[in-house]
């Protein structure tokens, strides 16, 4: 995981770009992750954990009726998210995880159902990944599966 953020970072460093976060499943290991690189505070700006979903709205910029809608756990969400963590941090990249790490399921979503976004200047892409294991696990993996997309996209734009 961790070459997987020095790739990223070194990547977004030579291109003079930057990146904010916003983490609900993840609860800031994403984040963790990458300041644990020396020098990533050249690129990475910041997070917003929204963990609880009316943070999601008040900080992250996550419209309250989508959230009514489909609840935290949906592609739409973390795309919104993702668009508000580059917003609201004034990052040239945004990525977000959203997702049930478990033990139990959540509003009739599995555990395991993770939502995963990127925003940049040309659009929004998002994944869904339905992961097995415990908490850490999942969450780990969610963490691992964001880097590399977000490493693939911005090498693809």
């Amino acid at each position: 995981m961790t070459s997987l953020a020095v790739r990223l970072l070194a990547l977004l460093s030579s291109r003079g770009e930057t990146l904010a976060a916003a983490e609900s499943l993840t609860g800031g290991l994403l984040s963790a992750t990458l300041v644990d690189v020396p020098g990533a505070s050249q690129v990475f700006r910041g997070a917003l954990i929204v963990y609880a979903t009316d943070l999601k709205a008040s900080l992250a910029g996550v419209p309250e009726d989508l959230l009514a809608r489909v609840g935290p756990v949906d592609g739409d969400v973390a795309a919104a998210l993702a668009s508000g963590a580059r917003d609201r941090c004034g990052a040239d990249w945004g990525v977000a995880t959203t997702g049930v790490a478990g033990p139990s399921p959540q509003d009739g979503h599995p555990v395991g159902l993770v939502w995963m976004a990127v925003a940049g200047a040309s659009g929004i892409v998002t994944r869904q990944l339905a992961l097995e294991g415990d908490r850490a696990r999942i969450r780990a993996e969610t963490v691992r599966a964001a880097l590399s997309l977000l490493l693939d996209v911005i090498v693809n734009t």
